[in-house]
This record gives structure tokens, sequence and C-alpha cells, in this order.
């Protein structure tokens, strides 16, 4: 299993508010967002997500779709990956897999996992290449 870390940066956000708590109320916020990225090192590209978040006072989370286009490695193509993250306070987890079937170019055929995560470093995605 080969794996493959480069940094990022979130380069639009558009977000819309679609469920927010009724007055008084303390229930979680959700909206939507089509956000946009650029890559840099090993994975150099750019790509476009949907985003649906969920957020409350002391937790948070969010899934998305996402559409990479550029080069991993050298090699050149798409991919197709969805993910998701919780944030429990300080403690926090993230997920994702590459979507089978959905690489195209010298990335078609790309099998495994996918985490995106966000700290005082910066932002970082991890490839867990099958």
């Amino acid at each position: 299993m080969a794996e493959i870390r480069s940094d990022f940066e979130v380069t639009s956000w558009d977000a819309e508010v679609y469920l927010e708590p009724s007055e008084g109320e303390t229930g979680p916020s959700m909206s939507q967002a089509l956000v946009g990225k650029t890559f840099t090192g090993v994975m150099a590209g750019t790509s476009v997500a949907r985003v649906l978040t969920a957020g409350a006072a002391t937790g948070q989370g969010y899934i998305a779709s996402e559409r990479f286009e550029g080069t991993i490695d050298g090699r050149a193509g798409t991919l197709v990956y969805q993910h998701g993250g919780i944030m429990d306070g300080d403690d926090g987890s993230t997920f994702g897999t590459l979507i089978p079937g959905c690489g195209t170019g010298e990335l078609e055929g790309l099998r495994g996992s996918i985490r995106f995560w966000h700290d005082d470093q910066g932002a970082t995605v991890t490839l867990l290449l099958e």
C-alpha cells in the first residue's frame, strides 16, 4: 500500500444555510457548500466538492463528494472520492474512499482511502492507495 501526502488550500467556499434552530432552540444548523481546492506536492491539481455540514456548539460534522483533476505522483487524470469528518469538542476524526471506477486517464483503476485534516500546521490530504 502506497501512502501519499500533500498540502491543499481551500480556494472558494460558497455556502448556504438550509436549516437553523428555531428561536430559543439549541439544535444544530445545517448547510451545503460548493468548495474549491488547490493541491500541491505529490498530489497536484484542483478539485470541486459539494459539502453538507451540520453543527452545534460542541460538535460538528460534514460529508462530501469531490472530483479532483491533476496529477498524483506524476500520473495525470481525474478521481472522485467521498469523505467526511466529525468533531466532538477538541477530538476529531475523518474518513474517505476513492470511488471505484471513477478514475480517468492515468488515474484509472486507483483504489484506496483518503483523509483530510486541518490543524495549526495547515491543511493536508493523505491517500492510502491499494
